[in-house]
């Protein structure tokens, strides 16, 4: 998943003895195991634990369990005769999720995102084991087993999904029977310090259940990676494939019992003993209501007409109104009555500029919208050719809104990039929202790399050819020439152009 850690982690010194102060230490109370002291919200020592806790433990039935999830999927290919081939491949995992709370009859269930489901589609984002890129997924399924090794299926209890946030890597699942559930308060990941001790429950490999131990190493770690978009804090617990989802519990200094502070998430590809999970404090609201919050945004606000603004702005102002799209360039132009226009340029941009496609985006009719699509046109050498969308397939009616969300957040976001950049010498907050504006950049233009190969595919079959009237762009960018009225008498008279008034200037040129 990652490659580095952050240098310059506290060393950590034990057998220390502790400095009176007059906040502390703080000695545990009477029935606690040992003498141990909390420095903080959270114990440094398993010894904090109360002698209650430590009993109700012994007695609690098991409430980790494995889980088996497995995904079928359709290959295409091709055969040596040239004819086109569909193999199925089965693809299996082992994972942990824990019991939530119980409800109708049946438990809730919490694992990771990535646990739960699989990709709709193999690519190189969205990696299967043993399956090749290109697949699509037919079919899937959840079970709690025993083990990997449990083959005997009349016993599996099926799950089902109830909801997930792939941001936060989170799911929760269903079980139609009752299952035991976590007997411990939820927690504060944000009260927790370097050398807290931690307490790991799961199913290393989907093996065998095993409770593992560590310490936090770091407060704090952004994961950003690909899909993923949450705050983790890092742990050096021994932790493998197949605890992912693990409750991961602390020792309040207050009650001496166990509160749940996160969820195991994933390990550092070259830390062989730092593992990241996801603070609780990011939990709260999709444990409680079922239900994921809204996206998580890049900082700078929703797409609305503020946002619209601030790019009309920009735009009008510079000479280079470009961004990425995937592997490709794309770029953004505005109407002098504030009708945008989304371009799509081929592989060969800057030696051939006809876009490949180019969407109208006119201004929203309410302050909350940022805008409304208009017309549409797919390019090539020849030209432009003009498309009503209500005549367009239904699969390329749905894939333009798509589109258009895409090029909004990508230009905004780029727009925005380069104003945080204009500041001579930044505090440490314009910087750091300017690092998150790249990473959302960088993240963002992976994921719509497959929108801009399918924009390609369609200019291919949908541009202009050889037989149709071809548009330039710069008719395009224009307001709408006046159209004659059908049976009128006299001088034709002038149609207000979409998106704006009929006498509006021409486009800028920028």
């Amino acid at each position: 998943m990652k490659l580095l850690l952050r240098a310059g982690l506290p060393v950590v010194l034990l057998g220390l003895p502790a400095l009176a102060s007059s906040d502390g230490p703080i000695p545990v109370v009477a029935d606690r195991s040992g003498f141990s002291f909390c420095l903080g919200e959270y114990a440094d020592e398993l010894t904090a634990l109360s002698a209650s806790a430590r009993r109700a433990e012994q007695q609690q039935d098991a409430y980790t369990f494995c889980v088996r999830t497995t995904a079928t999927y359709e290959c295409p290919s091709y055969g040596p005769d040239g004819q086109l081939r569909r193999k199925r491949r089965t693809a299996t995992a082992h994972g942990t999720a824990f019991g939530l709370r119980r409800e109708d009859q049946g438990t809730l269930l919490v694992t990771n995102q990535h646990v739960a489901e699989w990709p709709a589609v193999t690519d190189e984002d969205h990696r299967v084991d043993g399956i090749p890129s290109g697949c699509k997924r037919v079919s899937d399924a959840l079970r709690i087993v025993d083990s990997e090794s449990d083959n005997y299926s009349a016993d599996d209890l099926p799950l089902t999904r109830v909801v997930s946030d792939p941001a936060l890597d989170i799911s929760i699942l269903r079980s139609p029977k009752t299952l035991p559930v976590l007997p411990w308060k939820i927690g504060h990941s944000d009260g927790l310090r370097v050398r807290n001790v931690v307490d790991v429950r799961g199913f290393p490999l989907g093996v065998f259940s095993a409770t593992n131990v560590g310490k936090v190493v770091s407060e704090h770690d952004h994961d950003g990676f690909k899909d993923w978009n949450h705050d983790d804090f890092v742990i050096d617990a021994l932790l493998s494939q197949g605890n992912s989802g693990s409750p991961v519990l602390a020792v309040s200094c207050k009650s001496g019992e166990f509160e749940l502070v996160g969820v195991y998430h994933a390990g550092y590809t070259q830390g062989s003993a730092l593992n990241v999970v996801v603070g609780v404090d990011q939990l709260t609201s999709l444990l409680t209501t079922l239900k994921r919050d809204s996206p998580r945004d890049d900082g700078q606000g929703g797409l609305d007409s503020i946002r619209r603004t601030e790019l009309l702005t920009a735009v009008r102002t510079t000479l280079d109104p470009y961004f990425p799209f995937g592997s490709l360039v794309a770029g953004v132009r505005a109407r002098d009555d504030g009708v945008l226009f989304y371009e799509l340029f081929s592989s060969e941009f800057p030696t051939r500029t006809v876009p490949v496609l180019v969407l109208e985006d006119s201004p929203s009719a309410t302050t909350a919208g940022f805008g409304a699509m208009g017309r549409v046109w797919f390019g090539n050498r020849r030209g432009l050719k003009t498309y009503e969308r209500e005549t367009l397939e239904p699969e390329v009616q749905a894939l333009l809104p798509r589109l258009l969300d895409a090029f909004r957040k990508q230009s905004t976001t780029t727009f925005a990039l380069r104003a945080h950049e204009l500041t001579s010498v930044p505090t440490r907050a314009e910087f750091d929202a300017a690092a998150q504006l790249q990473r959302d950049l960088d993240q963002r233009a992976s994921k719509v790399q497959d929108l801009a190969q399918t924009a390609l595919e369609l200019a291919s079959r949908l541009g202009p050819s050889s037989g149709d009237t071809n548009i330039a762009l710069v008719d395009v960018l224009s307001p709408h020439p006046p159209q004659p009225i059908v049976g009128a008498p006299g001088p034709s008279a002038p149609s207000p152009s979409r998106g704006g008034p009929a006498n509006a200037a021409p486009a800028r040129s920028n």
